[in-house]
């Protein structure tokens, strides 16, 4: 009977962030807002480093697919949530369970990765000045970028598939917002044991292997501007530095917190909240980071708004 209940299982139920109708309109129109400033802050960062021949850089190239992500991540999570808060009927078909999964993990690992290959550039940058174009020439730039995207919708699609192979007999109520791995493996009636190590597996690859290179680089990074002689290119290259150290401390501190946790210590309401900000939050602030502590960037701004 069990495998049959699962058979004809066609939809999962999001709870969303809360049940009380009473505060429900306005975290949407709260949510909505954020949304929107996220939209608006990468589509015109994308946009302006296109526009500027100044920023076209390595640095700006990789900022430009940063915001590229912020906004495919967050729209694979944000319009069904605000869709929850508004309708009675908050359900997601199963397939499209299965899509919001692997599009949500394969954005989120190419962002992980991403911050990863912005830390080797200011390491180049910085440390190899006049090997610079060479270390990272057009060429490179695309290959770096490529292998980002390889490897997280590659990894997605291992964590997708190993999910979605579990049995979801008891319930099919979801006390999330979106599709993620740790609500749905609390929910399934199968052994997780698998799933859990998959997860640390993969995801503790490509987590490591980024925080290990940014703190390679921004070691290497703070030893050459502490050599330099002049107090302005120490304090130019401190600051070119710290938007990115601000955005990387952000998402990879809330992706630890998440993903790497014995499931036993999982308390959903929690894991909701850091999820609104690793999914929601963080893109909005990853354009308003760099722009706000960037000449480059202001300059650019400026000099569109005033043609």
């Amino acid at each position: 009977m069990a495998v049959e209940n699962c058979s004809v299982m066609t939809d999962f139920i999001l709870l969303g962030l809360t049940g009380r109708k009473d505060v429900q309109q306005g975290l949407f129109v709260f949510f909505l807002l954020v949304y929107a400033i996220t939209m608006i802050a990468n589509l015109g960062m994308i946009l302006l480093i296109k526009l500027d021949s100044r920023l076209h850089t390595p640095m700006y190239y990789f900022l430009s697919n940063l915001s590229f992500c912020d906004v495919c991540y967050s729209s694979t999570v944000s319009p069904k949530m605000l869709a929850g808060f508004l309708s009675e009927q908050k359900k997601i078909p199963y397939n499209s369970c299965a899509i919001q999964l692997y599009f949500f993990g394969a954005f989120a690992d190419v962002e992980c990765l991403m911050l990863a290959v912005m830390a080797y550039d200011r390491y180049a940058a910085i440390c190899n000045p006049l090997l610079y174009t060479m270390a990272m020439s057009r060429r490179i730039c695309i290959q770096l970028v490529a292998l980002a995207y390889i490897v997280g919708f590659v990894d997605s699609a291992i964590h997708t598939g190993c999910t979605f192979r579990l049995a979801f007999c008891n319930s099919n109520i979801i006390n999330h917002f979106f599709c993620d791995i740790p609500p749905l493996l609390s929910l399934s009636s199968s052994d997780t044991s698998i799933n859990e190590i998959v997860m640390f597996t993969f995801i503790g690859c490509v987590v490591g292997c980024s925080v290990i290179t940014v703190l390679l680089s921004y070691t290497y990074i703070i030893m050459t501007i502490l050599r330099m002689n002049s107090a302005e290119g120490r304090r130019k290259a401190f600051s070119t530095c710290a938007s990115h150290l601000t955005a990387v401390a952000i998402f990879h501190g809330t992706l630890l917190f998440m993903y790497f946790r014995p499931s036993s210590s999982y308390s959903m309401d929690t894991d909701k909240m850091a999820s609104v900000f690793y999914t929601v939050v963080i893109p909005m602030l990853n354009p308003l980071i760099y722009s706000l502590r960037n000449k480059d960037v202001k300059g650019a701004l400026k000099k569109i708004i005033s043609t």
